[in-house]
Protein backbone atom coordinates (compact mmCIF):
# COMPACT_ATOMS: atom_id res chain seq x y z
CA UNK A 1 0.00 0.00 0.00
CA UNK A 2 2.82 2.42 0.91
CA UNK A 3 4.60 1.54 -2.34
CA UNK A 4 1.51 2.35 -4.40
CA UNK A 5 1.10 5.68 -2.60
CA UNK A 6 4.75 6.54 -3.23
CA UNK A 7 4.42 5.70 -6.93
CA UNK A 8 1.34 7.92 -7.20
CA UNK A 9 3.15 10.78 -5.42
CA UNK A 10 6.20 10.28 -7.63
CA UNK A 11 4.07 10.40 -10.76
CA UNK A 12 2.28 13.52 -9.51
CA UNK A 13 5.56 15.31 -8.72
CA UNK A 14 7.01 14.31 -12.10
CA UNK A 15 4.00 15.80 -13.86
CA UNK A 16 4.82 19.09 -12.14
CA UNK A 17 8.42 18.87 -13.28
CA UNK A 18 9.87 17.99 -9.89
CA UNK A 19 12.73 15.49 -9.94
CA UNK A 20 12.09 12.77 -7.38
CA UNK A 21 15.43 11.03 -7.91
CA UNK A 22 17.93 13.51 -6.50
CA UNK A 23 21.50 13.09 -7.62
CA UNK A 24 23.38 14.96 -4.93
CA UNK A 25 23.32 15.54 -1.17
CA UNK A 26 21.93 19.06 -1.48
CA UNK A 27 18.87 17.88 -3.38
CA UNK A 28 18.39 15.08 -0.86
CA UNK A 29 18.56 17.52 2.05
CA UNK A 30 16.06 19.81 0.32
CA UNK A 31 13.68 16.89 -0.18
CA UNK A 32 14.02 15.78 3.47
CA UNK A 33 13.38 19.32 4.72
CA UNK A 34 10.43 19.62 2.35
CA UNK A 35 9.07 16.35 3.73
CA UNK A 36 9.38 17.68 7.27
CA UNK A 37 7.60 20.91 6.31
CA UNK A 38 4.79 19.01 4.59
CA UNK A 39 4.34 16.74 7.64
CA UNK A 40 4.21 19.77 9.97
CA UNK A 41 1.70 21.52 7.74
CA UNK A 42 -0.41 18.36 7.58
CA UNK A 43 -0.35 18.12 11.38
CA UNK A 44 -1.29 21.78 11.81
CA UNK A 45 -4.14 21.40 9.34
CA UNK A 46 -5.55 18.39 11.18
CA UNK A 47 -4.89 19.80 14.67
CA UNK A 48 -5.99 23.40 14.09
CA UNK A 49 -8.65 22.64 11.50
CA UNK A 50 -10.25 19.20 11.72
CA UNK A 51 -9.73 18.52 15.46
CA UNK A 52 -10.74 22.04 16.51
CA UNK A 53 -13.89 21.87 14.38
CA UNK A 54 -14.83 18.50 15.85
CA UNK A 55 -14.23 19.78 19.40
CA UNK A 56 -16.58 22.70 18.72
CA UNK A 57 -19.25 20.23 17.56
CA UNK A 58 -18.66 18.12 20.68
CA UNK A 59 -19.04 21.12 23.00
CA UNK A 60 -22.36 22.04 21.38
CA UNK A 61 -23.76 18.50 21.46
CA UNK A 62 -26.33 17.57 24.10
CA UNK A 63 -24.78 14.23 25.03
CA UNK A 64 -22.04 14.09 27.67
CA UNK A 65 -20.03 11.03 26.70
CA UNK A 66 -18.24 12.82 23.84
CA UNK A 67 -17.05 15.49 26.31
CA UNK A 68 -15.15 12.76 28.12
CA UNK A 69 -13.36 11.81 24.89
CA UNK A 70 -12.48 15.46 24.39
CA UNK A 71 -11.17 15.75 27.98
CA UNK A 72 -8.89 12.76 27.39
CA UNK A 73 -7.63 14.44 24.15
CA UNK A 74 -8.36 11.35 22.06
CA UNK A 75 -8.59 13.28 18.77
CA UNK A 76 -5.39 15.19 19.51
CA UNK A 77 -3.50 11.96 20.06
CA UNK A 78 -4.82 10.46 16.83
CA UNK A 79 -3.71 13.68 15.09
CA UNK A 80 -0.08 12.85 15.95
CA UNK A 81 -0.35 9.94 13.53
CA UNK A 82 -0.67 12.31 10.55
CA UNK A 83 2.92 13.69 10.48
CA UNK A 84 4.32 10.21 11.11
CA UNK A 85 2.32 8.80 8.20
CA UNK A 86 3.34 11.67 5.91
CA UNK A 87 7.02 11.24 6.81
CA UNK A 88 6.85 7.46 6.30
CA UNK A 89 5.66 8.13 2.73
CA UNK A 90 7.78 11.13 1.73
CA UNK A 91 11.15 10.45 3.41
CA UNK A 92 11.82 7.22 1.45
CA UNK A 93 11.15 9.23 -1.74
CA UNK A 94 13.77 11.75 -0.66
CA UNK A 95 16.28 9.01 0.16
CA UNK A 96 16.00 6.87 -2.95
CA UNK A 97 19.77 7.17 -3.44
CA UNK A 98 20.37 5.88 0.12
CA UNK A 99 18.52 2.58 0.29
CA UNK A 100 19.93 1.45 3.65
CA UNK A 101 19.19 4.74 5.39
CA UNK A 102 15.76 4.90 3.75
CA UNK A 103 14.94 1.40 5.01
CA UNK A 104 16.08 2.17 8.56
CA UNK A 105 14.17 5.44 8.75
CA UNK A 106 11.08 3.81 7.28
CA UNK A 107 11.21 1.07 9.93
CA UNK A 108 11.69 3.59 12.74
CA UNK A 109 8.79 5.65 11.46
CA UNK A 110 6.63 2.50 11.24
CA UNK A 111 7.45 1.66 14.88
CA UNK A 112 6.63 5.25 15.82
CA UNK A 113 3.27 4.92 14.09
CA UNK A 114 2.55 1.74 16.06
CA UNK A 115 3.45 3.45 19.35
CA UNK A 116 1.37 6.53 18.57
CA UNK A 117 -1.57 4.36 17.54
CA UNK A 118 -1.40 2.32 20.77
CA UNK A 119 -1.15 5.57 22.75
CA UNK A 120 -4.29 6.93 21.09
CA UNK A 121 -6.16 3.67 21.63
CA UNK A 122 -5.10 3.68 25.32
CA UNK A 123 -6.59 7.15 25.65
CA UNK A 124 -9.82 5.96 24.03
CA UNK A 125 -10.00 3.05 26.46
CA UNK A 126 -9.51 5.39 29.43
CA UNK A 127 -12.33 7.57 28.13
CA UNK A 128 -14.58 4.53 27.70
CA UNK A 129 -13.78 3.44 31.26
CA UNK A 130 -14.74 6.88 32.60
CA UNK A 131 -17.99 6.80 30.60
CA UNK A 132 -18.78 3.43 32.20
CA UNK A 133 -18.12 4.93 35.66
CA UNK A 134 -20.37 7.91 34.96
CA UNK A 135 -23.19 5.66 33.73
CA UNK A 136 -22.66 3.29 36.70
CA UNK A 137 -21.98 0.39 34.33
CA UNK A 138 -18.87 -0.43 36.40
CA UNK A 139 -21.17 -1.29 39.31
CA UNK A 140 -22.35 -4.33 37.34
CA UNK A 141 -19.27 -5.19 35.28
CA UNK A 142 -15.53 -4.92 36.06
CA UNK A 143 -14.97 -2.48 33.17
CA UNK A 144 -11.60 -1.33 34.51
CA UNK A 145 -10.37 -4.94 34.62
CA UNK A 146 -11.38 -5.48 30.99
CA UNK A 147 -9.75 -2.20 29.97
CA UNK A 148 -6.51 -3.12 31.72
CA UNK A 149 -6.52 -6.59 30.16
CA UNK A 150 -7.08 -5.14 26.69
CA UNK A 151 -4.26 -2.66 27.29
CA UNK A 152 -2.01 -5.53 28.28
CA UNK A 153 -2.97 -7.42 25.13
CA UNK A 154 -2.30 -4.34 22.95
CA UNK A 155 1.06 -3.87 24.67
CA UNK A 156 2.18 -7.37 23.70
CA UNK A 157 0.84 -6.92 20.17
CA UNK A 158 2.74 -3.62 19.84
CA UNK A 159 5.96 -5.25 21.10
CA UNK A 160 5.67 -8.16 18.64
CA UNK A 161 4.75 -5.91 15.70
CA UNK A 162 7.55 -3.45 16.50
CA UNK A 163 10.16 -6.20 16.75
CA UNK A 164 8.92 -7.75 13.51
CA UNK A 165 9.19 -4.37 11.76
CA UNK A 166 12.73 -3.73 13.04
CA UNK A 167 13.82 -7.28 12.19
CA UNK A 168 12.00 -7.21 8.85
CA UNK A 169 10.27 -10.47 9.67
CA UNK A 170 6.62 -11.52 9.69
CA UNK A 171 4.87 -11.26 13.11
CA UNK A 172 3.88 -14.91 12.69
CA UNK A 173 7.57 -15.79 12.98
CA UNK A 174 7.71 -14.36 16.50
CA UNK A 175 4.26 -15.63 17.52
CA UNK A 176 5.34 -19.19 16.69
CA UNK A 177 7.86 -19.04 19.52
CA UNK A 178 5.38 -17.63 22.01
CA UNK A 179 4.37 -21.08 23.20
CA UNK A 180 7.86 -21.60 24.61
CA UNK A 181 7.42 -18.48 26.73
CA UNK A 182 4.03 -19.53 28.13
CA UNK A 183 5.50 -20.91 31.36
CA UNK A 184 7.50 -17.75 31.97
CA UNK A 185 4.49 -15.56 31.19
CA UNK A 186 2.36 -17.57 33.65
CA UNK A 187 5.01 -17.09 36.33
CA UNK A 188 5.59 -13.38 35.75
CA UNK A 189 1.92 -12.47 35.35
CA UNK A 190 0.51 -14.87 37.94
CA UNK A 191 -1.23 -12.12 39.96
CA UNK A 192 -2.57 -10.52 36.78
CA UNK A 193 -4.07 -13.79 35.54
CA UNK A 194 -5.50 -14.70 38.95
CA UNK A 195 -6.82 -11.15 39.33
CA UNK A 196 -8.53 -11.25 35.95
CA UNK A 197 -10.19 -14.60 36.68
CA UNK A 198 -11.23 -13.29 40.10
CA UNK A 199 -12.58 -10.13 38.47
CA UNK A 200 -14.80 -12.24 36.20
CA UNK A 201 -16.10 -14.18 39.21
CA UNK A 202 -16.68 -11.01 41.21
CA UNK A 203 -18.65 -9.51 38.32
CA UNK A 204 -20.63 -12.65 37.47
CA UNK A 205 -21.74 -13.10 41.08
CA UNK A 206 -21.98 -9.34 41.82
CA UNK A 207 -19.81 -9.89 44.88
CA UNK A 208 -18.27 -6.42 44.99
CA UNK A 209 -18.63 -3.21 42.98
CA UNK A 210 -17.33 0.38 43.32
CA UNK A 211 -19.33 2.16 46.00
CA UNK A 212 -19.97 -0.96 48.09
CA UNK A 213 -19.11 -0.95 51.78
CA UNK A 214 -17.03 -4.05 52.50
CA UNK A 215 -15.32 -5.34 55.62
CA UNK A 216 -12.36 -7.72 55.46
CA UNK A 217 -10.57 -8.02 58.80
CA UNK A 218 -7.71 -10.08 57.37
CA UNK A 219 -6.47 -7.05 55.41
CA UNK A 220 -7.74 -4.40 57.85
CA UNK A 221 -10.28 -3.19 55.29
CA UNK A 222 -13.49 -1.56 56.47
CA UNK A 223 -14.81 1.09 54.12
CA UNK A 224 -16.04 1.97 50.65
CA UNK A 225 -14.74 0.31 47.47
CA UNK A 226 -13.24 3.00 45.26
CA UNK A 227 -11.80 0.93 42.44
CA UNK A 228 -11.88 -2.64 41.16
CA UNK A 229 -8.88 -3.17 38.89
CA UNK A 230 -7.39 -6.18 37.16
CA UNK A 231 -5.31 -7.30 40.15
CA UNK A 232 -6.45 -5.28 43.18
CA UNK A 233 -9.48 -3.80 44.89
CA UNK A 234 -8.94 -0.34 46.38
CA UNK A 235 -10.84 0.34 49.61
CA UNK A 236 -10.97 3.71 51.36
CA UNK A 237 -11.46 2.95 55.04
CA UNK A 238 -13.59 5.12 57.30
CA UNK A 239 -10.43 6.54 58.90
CA UNK A 240 -9.44 7.76 55.38
CA UNK A 241 -6.63 5.22 55.02
CA UNK A 242 -6.35 3.17 51.82
CA UNK A 243 -6.26 -0.64 51.75
CA UNK A 244 -5.31 -2.54 48.60
CA UNK A 245 -6.75 -6.08 48.53
CA UNK A 246 -5.68 -8.66 45.92
CA UNK A 247 -8.72 -9.39 43.74
CA UNK A 248 -8.33 -13.15 44.07
CA UNK A 249 -8.41 -12.84 47.89
CA UNK A 250 -12.02 -11.66 47.68
CA UNK A 251 -12.85 -14.95 45.97
CA UNK A 252 -10.75 -17.28 48.11
CA UNK A 253 -11.29 -15.60 51.53
CA UNK A 254 -14.38 -14.45 53.43
CA UNK A 255 -15.45 -10.81 53.55
CA UNK A 256 -18.61 -8.89 54.43
CA UNK A 257 -20.42 -6.71 51.90
CA UNK A 258 -22.93 -4.23 53.32
CA UNK A 259 -24.55 -3.55 49.92
CA UNK A 260 -27.71 -5.42 50.94
CA UNK A 261 -28.16 -3.05 53.86
CA UNK A 262 -27.73 0.00 51.64
CA UNK A 263 -30.12 -1.29 48.97
CA UNK A 264 -32.77 -2.29 51.52
CA UNK A 265 -33.08 1.25 52.87
CA UNK A 266 -32.74 0.15 56.49
CA UNK A 267 -29.80 -0.09 58.88
CA UNK A 268 -29.92 -2.29 61.96
CA UNK A 269 -29.78 -1.14 65.57
CA UNK A 270 -29.00 -4.06 67.87
CA UNK A 271 -28.13 -2.81 71.32
CA UNK A 272 -28.95 -3.84 74.89
CA UNK A 273 -29.42 -2.01 78.15
CA UNK A 274 -28.56 -3.91 81.34
CA UNK A 275 -31.19 -3.65 84.10
CA UNK A 276 -30.16 -4.05 87.74
CA UNK A 277 -31.99 -7.18 88.96
CA UNK A 278 -32.56 -5.64 92.41
CA UNK A 279 -34.72 -2.91 90.86
CA UNK A 280 -37.19 -5.38 89.29
CA UNK A 281 -40.51 -5.70 91.17
CA UNK A 282 -44.29 -5.76 90.83
CA UNK A 283 -46.12 -2.52 90.11
CA UNK A 284 -48.31 -1.11 92.85
CA UNK A 285 -51.84 0.13 92.14
CA UNK A 286 -50.66 3.73 92.48
CA UNK A 287 -47.88 3.17 89.96
CA UNK A 288 -50.30 1.57 87.51
CA UNK A 289 -52.56 4.58 87.74
CA UNK A 290 -49.61 6.93 87.17
CA UNK A 291 -48.22 4.95 84.24
CA UNK A 292 -51.64 4.68 82.62
CA UNK A 293 -51.37 8.41 81.92
CA UNK A 294 -48.54 7.69 79.47
CA UNK A 295 -50.09 7.80 75.99
CA UNK A 296 -48.07 4.88 74.68
CA UNK A 297 -49.18 2.65 77.59
CA UNK A 298 -52.88 3.45 77.83
CA UNK A 299 -54.08 0.64 75.57
CA UNK A 300 -51.52 -1.84 76.91
CA UNK A 301 -52.34 -1.25 80.59
CA UNK A 302 -56.08 -1.32 79.96
CA UNK A 303 -55.82 -4.64 78.12
CA UNK A 304 -53.50 -6.18 80.69
CA UNK A 305 -55.61 -4.97 83.61
CA UNK A 306 -58.65 -6.69 82.09
CA UNK A 307 -56.75 -9.95 81.52
CA UNK A 308 -55.27 -9.95 85.04
CA UNK A 309 -58.56 -9.17 86.77
CA UNK A 310 -60.27 -11.98 84.85
CA UNK A 311 -57.54 -14.44 85.82
CA UNK A 312 -57.36 -13.35 89.46
CA UNK A 313 -61.16 -13.61 89.75
CA UNK A 314 -60.84 -17.39 89.53
CA UNK A 315 -57.96 -17.67 92.02
CA UNK A 316 -58.35 -18.06 95.77
CA UNK A 317 -56.15 -15.96 98.02
CA UNK A 318 -55.43 -13.58 95.13
CA UNK A 319 -53.96 -11.09 97.58
CA UNK A 320 -50.81 -13.17 97.74
CA UNK A 321 -48.47 -12.29 94.79
CA UNK A 322 -47.45 -15.93 94.45
CA UNK A 323 -51.05 -16.98 93.69
CA UNK A 324 -52.08 -14.12 91.40
CA UNK A 325 -50.84 -12.33 88.35
CA UNK A 326 -49.53 -8.80 88.58
CA UNK A 327 -47.74 -6.41 86.26
CA UNK A 328 -43.99 -5.99 86.67
CA UNK A 329 -42.10 -2.79 86.09
CA UNK A 330 -39.68 -4.47 83.63
CA UNK A 331 -42.52 -6.01 81.59
CA UNK A 332 -44.29 -2.67 81.40
CA UNK A 333 -41.01 -1.04 80.47
CA UNK A 334 -40.58 -3.51 77.56
CA UNK A 335 -44.10 -2.77 76.35
CA UNK A 336 -43.36 0.97 76.49
CA UNK A 337 -40.13 0.56 74.51
CA UNK A 338 -41.91 -1.47 71.83
CA UNK A 339 -44.55 1.22 71.38
CA UNK A 340 -41.91 3.94 71.52
CA UNK A 341 -39.79 2.54 68.67
CA UNK A 342 -42.90 1.52 66.68
CA UNK A 343 -44.09 5.13 66.71
CA UNK A 344 -40.65 6.64 66.04
CA UNK A 345 -40.60 8.46 62.70
CA UNK A 346 -37.00 7.41 61.91
CA UNK A 347 -37.60 3.67 62.30
CA UNK A 348 -38.31 1.41 59.31
CA UNK A 349 -41.78 -0.04 59.88
CA UNK A 350 -41.49 -2.80 57.23
CA UNK A 351 -38.46 -4.46 58.84
CA UNK A 352 -37.94 -6.42 62.04
CA UNK A 353 -39.06 -4.48 65.12
CA UNK A 354 -38.29 -6.30 68.35
CA UNK A 355 -37.76 -5.48 72.02
CA UNK A 356 -36.78 -8.60 73.93
CA UNK A 357 -35.37 -9.79 77.24
CA UNK A 358 -32.18 -11.85 76.99
CA UNK A 359 -30.77 -14.33 79.46
CA UNK A 360 -29.68 -12.68 82.70
CA UNK A 361 -25.98 -12.33 83.43
CA UNK A 362 -23.88 -11.27 86.39
CA UNK A 363 -24.24 -7.69 85.11
CA UNK A 364 -28.06 -7.82 85.17
CA UNK A 365 -30.95 -8.48 82.79
CA UNK A 366 -30.33 -7.34 79.18
CA UNK A 367 -33.23 -5.66 77.40
CA UNK A 368 -32.33 -5.67 73.70
CA UNK A 369 -33.73 -3.32 71.08
CA UNK A 370 -33.57 -4.87 67.59
CA UNK A 371 -34.83 -2.44 64.95
CA UNK A 372 -33.87 -0.82 61.63
CA UNK A 373 -33.55 2.87 60.88
CA UNK A 374 -35.06 4.24 57.66
CA UNK A 375 -31.84 6.11 56.81
CA UNK A 376 -28.64 4.17 56.10
CA UNK A 377 -26.25 7.14 56.22
CA UNK A 378 -23.71 6.58 58.96
CA UNK A 379 -23.94 9.99 60.64
CA UNK A 380 -27.75 10.03 60.57
CA UNK A 381 -27.88 6.42 61.80
CA UNK A 382 -25.68 7.20 64.80
CA UNK A 383 -27.81 10.25 65.66
CA UNK A 384 -31.01 8.18 65.59
CA UNK A 385 -29.45 5.44 67.70
CA UNK A 386 -28.08 7.96 70.20
CA UNK A 387 -31.43 9.78 70.52
CA UNK A 388 -33.30 6.52 71.19
CA UNK A 389 -30.97 5.35 73.94
CA UNK A 390 -30.72 8.81 75.47
CA UNK A 391 -34.46 8.56 76.01
CA UNK A 392 -34.27 4.94 77.22
CA UNK A 393 -31.75 5.76 79.96
CA UNK A 394 -33.62 8.89 81.01
CA UNK A 395 -37.02 7.14 81.25
CA UNK A 396 -35.85 4.23 83.46
CA UNK A 397 -36.64 5.95 86.82
CA UNK A 398 -40.28 6.38 85.73
CA UNK A 399 -40.60 2.60 85.95
CA UNK A 400 -38.59 2.27 89.15
CA UNK A 401 -35.71 0.58 87.27
CA UNK A 402 -31.97 1.14 87.42
CA UNK A 403 -29.35 0.46 84.79
CA UNK A 404 -26.47 -1.75 85.90
CA UNK A 405 -23.12 -0.04 86.28
CA UNK A 406 -19.95 -1.47 87.79
CA UNK A 407 -18.76 0.36 90.92
CA UNK A 408 -16.51 3.31 90.19
CA UNK A 409 -13.85 4.96 92.30
CA UNK A 410 -16.35 7.53 93.59
CA UNK A 411 -18.72 4.73 94.70
CA UNK A 412 -15.95 3.08 96.69
CA UNK A 413 -14.91 6.39 98.27
CA UNK A 414 -18.49 7.17 99.26
CA UNK A 415 -18.80 3.75 100.93
CA UNK A 416 -15.56 4.32 102.77
CA UNK A 417 -16.68 7.77 103.96
CA UNK A 418 -20.04 6.35 105.10
CA UNK A 419 -18.40 3.57 107.07
CA UNK A 420 -15.90 5.92 108.71
CA UNK A 421 -18.62 8.34 109.79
Amino acid sequence: MDQEIRLQITQWLSNWGINTTPSDGVSTSVMVIASLIVSILAYLFVKRGVVRAMNIVIKRSKVSWDDIFMRHKVLEKFAFLIPALVLSILVPLALTQHALMSSMIHRLLSVTIVILLIRAVYSSLDAANEIADVNLVSRRLPIKSFVQLFKLFLFFVAIIVSISILADQSPVYFLSGLGVMTGLVMLVFRDTILGFVAGIQLAANRMVSPGDWIQMDKYGADGSVEEVSLTTVKVRNWDKTITMIPAYSLVSDAFKNWRGMSESGGRRIKRSILIDIHSIRFLSDEEQVRLSKINLLKNYLAQKDEEINEFNGHVSDADMPVNSRKLTNIGTFRAYLKEFVANHDRIHKDMTLLVRQLASTKEGVPIEIYIFTNDTRWVVYEDIQGDIFDHVFAILPEFGLRAFQAPTGSDIRSLKEASSS
